[in-house]
């Protein structure tokens, strides 16, 4: 296991991890396998959970995501379909995706030009 401070958050890479799920975020600690460890759409994603924490604050958010998970079984959603209609993952999905669609990326070199040439301005 590794812990390591980032930017408004803890990752702790290895750490325990429900079965079948790749992270979970309690407050400011996000918890992700090894295996995932580099997925930025999944950093983003918990990243999301980071600051719903802090904006709802423990009992809030473990009411209204429990709850709206509780509410959606009741209506006769599987698991995976419940899940996939929690607000805050729909949040954090939709950010994640976001930041990744919009990030600023270093233009890949041409391997076939060894020196640029300068361009000429007319």
């Amino acid at each position: 296991m590794r812990l390591e401070r980032r930017e408004g958050y803890w990752l702790l890479i290895g750490g325990p991890v429900p079965r079948g799920v790749s992270a979970i975020t309690v407050g400011p600690l996000v918890s992700v396998r090894k295996a995932d460890a580099g997925s930025r759409y999944l950093l983003y994603h918990e990243r999301v959970h980071v600051r719903q924490w802090r904006r709802y604050g423990p009992l809030g958010f473990s009411s209204r995501y429990v709850g709206s998970y509780a509410l959606w079984r009741l209506r006769r959603k599987g698991h995976h379909g419940a899940y996939l209609r929690i607000p805050f993952e729909i949040e954090a999905d939709w950010v994640a995706r976001r930041a990744l669609a919009t990030e600023v990326r270093e233009p890949a070199a041409d391997p076939t030009s060894a020196v640029e040439r300068p361009r000429r301005i007319v």
